[in-house]
């Protein structure tokens, strides 16, 4: 009898742990499609499901999604083929579950001693993407249902559409499925593709004017996996004087004197065929990128022509052809990170291009080189030299200048974008040394002959710059055995130091607060000042020079007005750059011993001419618009929808307002001469040394020139102009005076000056026209109510707001220190 039981017992044994051991995988997947490739999956299609083999685990890949269908808004950001952040990532299983972990390659060890690097590595947190449980398993082989993963959002596109404003949605998995026309494998990389769904409600107007049906938001994610690149790799240490993007981490295994803080650059792999070669050798494996074969000519041969560019600056460096530029082939994925693209993305505005690259996060190295370029960019070009030359007349033909600006833009803009592929940042010094790099943002150049004939033939450089081959031949200059890599590298930098060349990036650029006098965004010349002279000379002659011939003969009259605005802002960078010089200073990226300038603040006789430069801008007799103009416009007609982002606002409902445009210009102006923190640096500037210009100067300035300007303006139209620059200025020094983000000093001063101008305007308030004692009350109330605190009882005047000007030429920030850089 016990032996009877015993054999139930272990019979039951024996059928649990059967049920409990999974099928193999070869009879889970009977009926399925399997393909083959660096990760095997099956495709179940009765169930609408991708199973995944994994066979190598706790083997690190590259994984990282992209957005291979886009939304089509520029200001959502949710463009097609955009990059999203790589990740090392590996398969550890645990039990029944398999795990997709990603190691913290932020910290680490550089060191042989295991133990070394596991002390880190149990220091710092990890990340588990996802858990999977196993469904079959073959002889160390396991099966996962990869589906869910995959149906998430992974590009983010619900939080891109929230942080915008444009409503709130979530993934519908009801609505989403696989998309396998581009869900392939290959030996070195496993691409998979899904049809996602958001659905939300609150639609905001971006999103409205690009999705058929606001409430649901279908778009294409894709997803990568890849084979890691094999060790032949050498990672090149950072320069922040070499004008080459860098990766950062934290090595525990440096000796104490030295820096936890590692860097190297970024960049492709490249290898001399003949590494003894002093002179060019061909390469091991070119760099290759392809252009999408979706771009139409004539844009297609500019494209191709501006992104060859390159290989002049691979030629400097010791490469013959290792820089090359083709169509893609129609049997390419371009979602596959085997070719380097540059994709020609279609939005329903202008907007930004960018250059993007997945990057190996341990060594640095460019697996792969993503260029999106907005369409309608070279539209927007066209459209400023239609402003400054076009003269359209029934019957004739349209001058080619137009269009050869908008190519050689094109050329620029291409050449700009694979540089940031490449691993090169904006240089925003090189203007100033006669157009030296392509990494600058060019305004074009309008030449003046004759005193009133506007030039285009040199509107845009050609070729690459004396910069980009020195930032190129310190990233990829091969060096032969026994010659110190160190040092070479450091000649390279006297070098460019002794040619009188320059690296400065975007936080030296962008802020509208920054101070180096030559680091602006679309600026000019050698000396911004200067060209800001200039540029307004260029400004007048068009506008003397517009009628309606700027449009063809059956086009509304009201589209007149975009033409007119870039024209009419003309000058809004060279503004911006001439106003960095007030309470600028020189100052470079300077190492210890290297001999650079290290902070010199512009000469107090500079500053003050650069004001008075800024402050001839909003004269009313310069923001006036020529009266012939002002006939021009009438209201926008049946049928059309005025593009309120690329015209003027208004405050007399349809029709224009002839004082809009001169209240955009000032509300350019003021908030850079008022800006906290250079009204801060301007005080502080003064206490060091007194002959340089204080705050209080510079606010004297500007009273003098507006409201006690002593030059009569009896023109009506100039006077009213007057007036309105001048309740600007006073809500401005309001803002300045209440700014948290201004010092005491500078705070006080604004105060100061309030209280000076409330004196004057008081004296000043009788004896004059009716306008001016109406425009002279208003002022005293609003200064009464600030000084009592009171001002939320009498808002501020709501400024207009000033037409879109970046991306006029391109334009936008460095968005991830590996990832992209935007345009």
């Amino acid at each position: 009898m016990i032996k009877k039981y015993l054999i139930g017992a272990f019979a039951l044994l024996y059928s649990t742990l059967s049920l409990a051991q999974p099928p193999s995988i070869e009879t889970f997947t009977a009926g399925m499609q399997r393909q083959e490739g660096f990760l095997p999956y099956y495709w179940d299609a009765n169930k609408g499901k991708i199973w995944l083999e994994i066979s190598r685990l706790n083997t690190e890949l590259l994984y990282y999604p992209t957005l291979a269908q886009g939304i089509g808004s520029n200001d959502i950001g949710l463009d097609r083929g955009r990059l999203g952040q790589e990740h090392i990532v590996r398969f550890e299983r645990v039990g029944p579950k398999v795990l997709m972990v990603e190691p913290n390659y932020r910290y680490r060890a550089l060191s042989p001693d295991p133990l070394e690097r596991k002390a880190v590595e149990e220091s710092f947190a990890r990340s588990i993407h996802w858990g999977f449980d196993v469904a079959a398993e073959s002889y160390g082989r396991v099966l996962v249902d990869l589906t869910p993963f995959l149906m998430q959002d992974a590009v983010g596109a619900a939080q891109a559409i929230s942080r915008t404003r444009q409503g709130t949605y979530r993934p519908e998995a009801s609505r989403s499925a696989m998309y396998l026309e581009r869900t392939k494998n290959f030996p070195k990389n496993t691409e998979f593709e899904t049809l996602i769904t958001l659905v939300g409600e609150g639609a905001g107007p971006y999103l409205r004017s690009v999705v058929p049906t606001p409430a649901a938001v279908t778009m294409h994610q894709h997803h990568s996996f890849v084979e890691l690149p094999d060790s032949n790799y050498t990672p090149r240490t950072f320069d922040p004087r070499a004008g080459v993007i860098g990766l950062e981490f934290y090595d525990y295994a440096s000796p104490v004197g030295e820096p936890l803080a590692k860097r190297y650059i970024v960049r492709h792999r490249l290898q001399k065929k003949d590494s003894t070669a002093a002179a060019l050798s061909e390469a091991v494996k070119p760099i290759v990128y392809y252009l999408d074969p979706g771009t139409p000519e004539p844009i297609r041969s500019a494209l191709l022509e501006g992104a060859s560019w390159w290989n002049q600056a691979f030629e400097a460096a010791g490469y013959r052809d290792a820089f090359q530029v083709r169509m893609l082939p129609d049997t390419a994925d371009p979602m596959d990170i085997r070719y380097n693209l540059i994709q020609w993305v279609h939005r329903s505005t202008r907007g930004w291009s960018y250059g993007s690259s997945i990057v190996d996060p341990r060594t640095g190295e460019i697996l792969k080189g993503k260029v999106t370029l907005g369409s309608l960019r070279v539209r927007q070009d066209f459209l400023i030299a239609q402003g400054l030359v076009a003269k359209y007349e029934e019957g004739q033909p349209v001058s080619d200048e137009m269009m050869q600006l908008s190519l050689a833009r094109l050329r620029q803009l291409s050449a700009h974008e694979v540089g940031h592929t490449l691993g090169l940042p904006h240089n925003y010094v090189a203007s100033v040394s006669e157009r030296a790099s392509v990494m600058d943002y060019p305004h074009p150049q309008v030449d003046i002959k004759n005193d009133s004939t506007l030039d285009l033939s040199n509107a845009y450089a050609s070729g690459i710059g004396a910069w980009d081959k020195v930032a190129i031949n310190y990233a990829y200059r091969s060096f032969p055995e026994g010659v110190n890599e160190k040092d070479s590298l450091n000649q390279i930098i006297n070098g460019y130091l002794q040619q009188g060349l320059g690296f400065l990036s975007d936080q030296d650029a962008r802020p509208v607060s920054s101070a180096h006098p030559q680091t602006h965004l679309w600026d000019g010349g050698s000396n911004a000042v200067d060209e800001l002279e200039r540029v307004m000379k260029v400004r007048r002659i068009a506008l003397n020079q517009f009628n309606e011939k700027k449009i063809p003969v059956g086009m509304p009259l009201a589209t007149l007005e975009e033409v007119l605005v870039p024209m009419y802002l003309f000058h809004r960078y060279q503004v911006e750059a001439a106003a960095k010089v007030v309470g600028g200073a020189t100052y470079t990226y300077a190492l210890r011993g290297d001999g650079q300038t290290i902070y010199k603040p512009v000469e107090g006789g500079e500053q003050r001419r650069a004001l008075r430069t800024i402050l001839s801008s909003i004269r009313p007799e310069v923001l006036a618009l020529p009266r012939p103009v002002l006939a021009l416009i009438p209201p926008t007609p049946f049928g059309y929808t005025p593009n309120s982002r690329e015209v003027f606002g208004r405050r007399t409902g349809l029709t224009f307002d002839p004082l809009a445009p001169a209240e955009a210009a000032t509300s350019l102006v003021l908030p850079l001469v008022l800006d906290p923190e250079r009204a801060s640096r301007l005080e502080a500037q003064r206490a060091v040394d007194s002959s340089l210009p204080g705050l209080g100067e510079v606010i004297d300035g500007l009273i003098d020139e507006t409201w006690k300007n002593k030059t009569p303006t009896r023109e009506s139209y100039q006077a009213s102009i007057r007036r309105q620059t001048e309740q600007l200025i006073l809500q401005h020094l309001i803002g300045l005076a209440e700014s948290a983000e201004a010092s005491p000093a500078a705070r006080a001063m604004a105060l100061f000056k309030l209280n000076d101008l409330k004196s004057w305007i008081d004296q000043k308030q009788y004896g004059v026209d009716e306008q001016h004692r109406a425009h002279y009350q208003f002022a005293l109330r609003r200064i009464d109510l600030f000084e009592k605190g009171q001002t939320q009882s009498f808002p501020a005047l709501m400024s207009n707001p000033v037409p879109d000007g970046a991306p006029i030429d391109p334009g936008q920030e460095w968005l991830e220190p590996i990832c992209g850089w935007e345009e």
